[in-house]
């Protein structure tokens, strides 16, 4: 990855990380292990118990254990969005109609970290980086990494409108009759997607963040899903921007695998895809 994208990983309100709390670590780690390939070492020592996920000698995600402190009702992976100063874009969360729930706080000299939600309710980190830089040394497109962020929510003018003041997002629509999706830009690059799903939002969800994984295979993805004791939430299907599943880990974290079209793996995950804007929900 050259010095040019790197920076732009980091450039404020791009998705530059994407963690998870579960409620058993060693049993999560096995299923990712199995499902991905990936290798672990520890993370901060304030975030304890919490590792890092490794492809490849890269960092590429996070996932810690719920405490009985910081108990949660479901596990659900949160993409954390860059800043260049955390406490700057947590004011503006606050001011804009959002919710500051925790932070923001240091992580050591890896960072500092804050945890929002927008207005409607759909909770997403922010993240700071100091020595840790996220997904901006990971090699993008590769296999066991976050390639797209997707916010699902009820429909997307009003929280759309947050995200651009908050973030400085151009959003663009998509113009299909009954499809309501916004892809957001920075600097004219697709980074992100807002998908409206009206009705059809998960009641026991609600508004929520959905994450991208990349896979070489994603038929062979969606099988290895289930035989490491996960579920398919929606069968590998085709997509203008690649073959997509949207499966469920053991204690039933919803994210996505992708395929890009025309190869094995996945570039930018998406490119203002609206893959999640397929319908699904979450």
């Amino acid at each position: 990855m050259t010095e040019a994208a790197i920076r732009h990983r980091h450039t404020t309100g791009t998705p530059c990380w994407a963690s998870l709390m579960v409620h058993g670590l060693p049993a999560s780690r096995e299923f990712y292990t199995g499902l991905f390939g990936w290798e672990y070492r520890p993370g901060p020592r304030r975030l304890e118990p919490y590792v890092l996920a490794v492809v490849g000698g890269r960092d590429v995600a996070g996932m810690g254990e719920v405490t009985t402190a910081r108990a949660q009702p479901h596990s659900a992976w949160l993409p954390y969005l860059a800043t260049a100063d955390a406490d700057l874009t947590a004011a503006l969360v606050r001011e804009c109609g959002g919710t500051v729930a925790v932070g923001p706080l240091d992580v050591e000299d890896a960072g500092r970290l804050a945890i929002a939600s927008d207005p409607a309710g759909g909770v997403f980190g922010l993240w700071q980086p100091g020595t840790h830089l996220g997904l901006g040394t990971a090699e993008a497109g590769a296999p066991g990494t976050p390639v797209w962020s997707e916010l699902v929510t009820r429909e997307t003018a009003a929280v759309g409108h947050f995200y651009q003041r908050v973030f400085g997002y151009e959003a663009k629509s998509h113009d299909a009759p009954g499809f309501d999706y916004l892809t957001l830009h920075l600097d004219g690059t697709p980074v992100a997607g807002v998908h409206g799903a009206g009705d059809d939002l998960p009641r026991e969800r609600g508004p929520h963040w959905e994450t991208y994984f990349a896979v070489a295979d994603v038929d062979a993805a969606a099988r290895r899903v289930t035989e490491l004791g996960g579920r398919v939430v929606r069968e590998p299907r085709d997509s203008p921007y690649g073959r997509l599943a949207t499966v469920a880990d053991p204690e039933g974290a919803r994210f996505s695998v992708i395929q890009a079209a025309g190869d094995g793996g996945t570039g930018n995950g998406g490119s203002g895809t609206g893959n999640g804007g397929t319908g699904d929900g979450g």
